[in-house]
């Protein structure tokens, strides 16, 4: 089998309700990550791409997380509705959505962010 060129890791991290770091996964049900995996069965990527559920990515302000690799590309605020986009555009064509893309000075941080702030980072 040759190797895949894109993992993805969805962050499934549960907290307690009203938490102040928040949660990613706040019913535990993977829904996330499942729509990841429907995606790419649809569109027969299962053998090139892998989507896995991952324990705490500690970006928990900007959860839900998803980080894909190699490629090392961090997204934050990540909603079902967004998983065929990032399929197809970063996935099949190569390119970072901005609008959902974690900035490196807040990853560099701990996931605390330039000033501690938790609204989202721009993007870079």
């Amino acid at each position: 089998m040759p190797p895949f060129t894109h993992h993805i890791f969805v962050c499934g991290n549960r907290r307690e309700p009203g938490h102040s770091r928040g949660c990613c996964d706040p019913d535990g049900r993977q829904a996330l990550r499942d729509c990841f995996k429907a995606e790419l069965k649809k569109r027969r990527l299962g053998g090139s791409v892998r989507a896995n559920q991952a324990g705490c990515l500690d970006q928990c302000e900007l959860g839900p997380t998803v980080v894909i690799y190699p490629q090392g590309i961090w997204y934050g605020h990540v909603q079902p509705a967004d998983v065929p986009r990032i399929i197809e555009e970063t996935i099949v064509n190569g390119r970072i959505l901005a609008d959902l893309l974690i900035a490196d000075d807040w990853l560099n941080t701990g996931g605390r962010g330039p000033s501690a702030d938790p609204s989202p980072p721009p993007a870079q």
